[in-house]
């Protein structure tokens, strides 16, 4: 993990700031978090970076479908990232856009840097290009005539555009990764990096994009009739993010470790490789490519309507629980399928009734026993055998937090969760409190106990930030346990006849009964998202006479404001000309409710009324959804009276 002792720079990729953040942006942040948090618990400085990505053709189109400028549109949909990551108590040190004035600067440094070498060349160029994926590809790379990558059609462009010689460092970049088994990881990912390189000669990439074609960008600095490929602006983030939004009394790069999603492997392990070597940068650390998470067997996807939002479980579960599950289930790197039922028993089962138990008993013990205090007998000490495996956790999390193995970090921890459960019970206090004579043993079974929640609270720390800070006020600390280090709350032993906090359960089981609710308000969450764009939506065919049962109307918006508890729907009222009406509409992550009044809108008038999130709608606007999923309102041309028929 960290090559340096003293400091640790980790990244995410920078989103699409088009997306809507779900379990996967949520799992690579998080898993960046918790490598920071613990570095720095650990006492290294450390810089965490994260951010969105805000140039390309999709963003452009997406604005101009919206009569935004480009940026104007960036800046109402970063807000979606900025707020999923508060709520999962991201702690990242920077927040970067590609729009930001000093990264632009950075790329055009860089950009002349090349050409100042020698590395970039103009050259005329035909092929296929994928606009979603803002990318080109060869016929024989083509599947079935579409994008192999996407699926999605392409079309064929002939345009003279910029080149960097990538290919200059296909041998070196083989020679890197072989001397370096941790530069890919993990290994699958290092092995197919190796059979692409290996299996066919490397080209030169296209880093630019004619300006008449595509304005949005960042213009080249020896030829402004272009704008920089959205990839090698994405790619330099790393690189110029700690230059501008790190504190500038250490030299961040290279970066230890870059977390992403195993779909963009290829450009961070080779482009952005080839660019370093290029400019002559020293490479990070690690590039980590994690695996995909599917959904009860099946793929994510907004079509089946089956994609995890991270809010709407954080939400109904609690956010250190959803944290714990992502790590807790599978191996980091693998694919994993995501199932609530799944969670639902990972919550019981280990943190409500393995840690919660253990927490629980302890404390009532505690204040049954000692009056909720630290026992203050002379025989309360540490048993030496519970000391003896809560003491060597601390190194092995280190060990195994250095290669990414998450899951192995917590079945170290879990280890000394069920032991201390198994000494309670092989312990019997409550057999120990009825006689005089066993009080000193008594006052070491508990002291022990409250012992190992006090190196259950550092060590999980990292994981579950939250609770584990609610866990330590409780052991009657004072002071922060984050803001405590961690050889300090390993060192610091409970002090005899300390005051416990006030104890509250950290994590309630969910019962028979209430699972089923949860999971209800889950799926009703799910189908109110699904409304965005679905008034058109259905696969069959149907009659006219189907279709005339439908009323379509104009109104106007009077007023709108968020609906309470959620981050995605909004309450309308709106006018039909001999009618007011509310309606409610999944459109919060689009419009914002500003934007929205005074638009002339278009909507489904004899909907059956319907309550979401309690809020009853009575009817439904209707809005357009790409296959890039950036949503629309449907609005009618000015002069059109609010309640006029559409036929």
């Amino acid at each position: 993990m960290p090559r340096n002792p003293e400091k640790f720079y980790v990244t995410t990729p920078i989103y699409y700031v088009n997306d809507i953040p779900h379990i996967g942006h949520a799992y690579t942040t998080i898993a960046a978090d918790i490598l920071a948090r613990y570095n720095r618990f650990s006492g290294r400085k450390v810089f965490f970076l994260t951010g969105t990505d805000e140039h390309g053709q999709k963003v452009q189109k997406a604005a101009e479908q919206r009569s935004l400028s480009p940026k104007e549109h960036a800046d109402k949909m970063v807000v979606n990232f900025k707020e999923m990551w508060q709520m999962l108590n991201i702690s990242n040190n920077a927040f970067i856009r590609t729009t930001d004035e000093g990264h632009k600067a950075r790329v055009r440094e860089l950009l002349s840097s090349l050409w100042e070498k020698g590395l970039i060349e103009k050259r005329s160029y035909a092929g296929w290009y994928c606009v979603p994926d803002e990318r080109f590809w060869t016929e024989k790379d083509l599947v079935n005539g579409k994008c192999p990558d996407c699926g999605r059609d392409v079309e064929q462009i002939e345009e003279q555009n910029y080149f960097f010689l990538m290919s200059r460092y296909h041998d070196a970049l083989i020679n890197h990764i072989e001397k370096n088994p941790s530069y890919v990881q993990p290994e699958t990912r290092r092995n197919e990096v190796l059979g692409f390189l290996k299996s066919q000669p490397l080209g030169d990439l296209c880093i630019s994009r004619p300006k008449k074609r595509l304005p949005w960008g960042i213009p080249l600095p020896f030829d402004e009739e272009f704008v920089t490929y959205v990839w090698f602006d994405a790619l330099v983030n790393y690189y110029s993010g700690p230059q501008y939004l790190a504190p500038a009394d250490t030299a961040w790069w290279p970066a230890d470790v870059h977390i992403i999603g195993k779909d963009i492997l290829t450009t961070h392990a080779v482009y952005w490789s080839t660019m370093l070597m290029a400019l002559e940068l020293p490479l990070p650390g690690t590039i980590f490519a994690h695996g995909w998470w599917t959904i009860e067997g099946k793929k994510m996807s907004k079509s089946l309507g089956n994609v995890v939002d991270p809010a709407a479980m954080a939400d109904k579960y609690g956010v250190d629980a959803f944290r714990y599950f992502l790590f807790r289930e599978i191996p980091f790197g693998h694919d994993g399928d995501f199932s609530e039922d799944a969670f639902i028993t990972r919550i019981n089962t280990e943190l409500a009734n393995d840690l919660g138990n253990l927490t629980t008993r302890t404390f009532t013990m505690a204040v049954k026993y000692f009056a909720g205090a630290v026992p203050g007998n002379p025989e309360a000490a540490i048993e030496p055998e519970l000391l003896d495996i809560a003491s060597a956790i601390p190194d092995r999390i280190e060990q195994h937090l250095r290669l990414l193995q998450f899951q192995k970090a917590l079945d170290e921890i879990w280890k000394l969760v069920a032991y201390t459960n198994k000494y309670i019970e092989s312990n019997a206090p409550w057999a120990l409190a009825k006689s005089p004579e066993t009080s000193g043993r008594l006052a070491q079974v508990i002291y022990s106990c409250l012992e190992a929640l006090r190196y259950l609270a550092a060590c999980l720390y990292p994981f579950m930030p939250s609770s584990m800070e609610a866990l330590w006020k409780q052991l009657g600390f004072d002071e922060e346990l984050g803001q405590t280090g961690l050889a300090s709350a390993i060192k610091n032993t409970l002090p005899a006849g300390r005051k416990l906090g006030g104890f509250k359960a950290l994590f309630p089981r969910i019962e028979k009964e209430k699972k089923k609710e949860i999971k209800s308000q889950i799926r009703r969450k799910e189908v109110e998202e699904k409304t965005e764009g679905n008034a058109a939506g259905g696969g069959g065919l149907i009659g006219i006479e189907d279709f005339a049962k439908v009323k379509l109307r104009t109104a106007k918006v009077l007023a709108a404001e968020p609906v309470k508890g959620s981050n995605k729907l909004l309450r309308l009222e709106v006018d039909l000309g001999d009618e007011k009406r509310q309606i409610v509409a999944g459109i919060g992550k689009s419009y914002s409710p500003e934007e929205l009044i005074g638009k002339a809108v278009v909507i489904v008038a004899n909907l059956k009324p319907a309550k979401l999130m309690g809020v009853e709608s009575n009817g439904m606007l209707l809005a357009a959804t790409d296959a890039e999923g950036m949503l629309s309102v449907l609005t009618t041309a000015t002069g059109i009276k609010p309640g006029a028929s559409i036929k």
